[in-house]
């Protein structure tokens, strides 16, 4: 496993420092310092190398909202918490910029667990088609957050917890 974080890191640094078009499996195996064969041993390609970093990412982040919430009843805190999660791993973990893990399904899943777990009542599966949308609407805006400002546009992250707070009011039971 080590092995294999050590060449996901450094297709993560080639990912931040060249987009998609500089990562390739032999820039990869010499950033990590691993026989080429080693690549291929776990990746099919460097499609396959974004897909694991993607699949790390997303557990990075699923791993970060649970330690967020601990404790957290006050679901338009949550709201903010998880955006803040997003935003800080954004900034500061190599791969995440240039990375989208594409599961947002997932995401929405894992939240309206977290939901039915601390509000109530609250059946599982009616949110989750509520936190479908809120996901959605959150990735597009914080993806103009941050294709306005390298850290993230102040404004359009704050615009964003007002949104999901909005729709969530609405959408979620009271």
């Amino acid at each position: 496993m080590e092995r294999v974080n050590q060449m996901l890191d450094a297709a993560a640094a080639l990912l931040d420092e060249g987009g998609y078009e500089a990562l390739s499996t032999r820039a990869v195996a010499a950033r990590a310092e691993v026989p080429i064969g080693s690549i291929y041993h776990f990746f099919r390609d460097k499609r396959g190398l974004a897909d694991a970093l993607a699949r790390r990412n997303l557990e990075r982040f699923l791993a970060g909202i649970e330690r967020r919430l601990e404790g957290v009843t006050h679901w338009p805190a949550m709201v903010d918490l998880v955006v803040d999660e997003y935003v800080e791993m954004k900034r500061t973990v190599p791969g995440f910029a240039v990375v989208d893990f594409r599961e947002n399904r997932v995401v929405a899943e894992s939240l309206a667990a977290h939901l039915a777990r601390r509000i109530s009542p609250a059946d599982q599966a009616a949110l989750t088609r509520p936190m479908t949308v809120a996901v959605e609407a959150a990735d597009a805006l914080l993806k103009l957050a941050f294709r306005e400002s390298p850290e993230g546009d102040p404004y359009y992250v704050a615009e964003t917890k007002e949104l999901l707070r909005a729709y969530l009011d609405r959408a979620l039971p009271h």
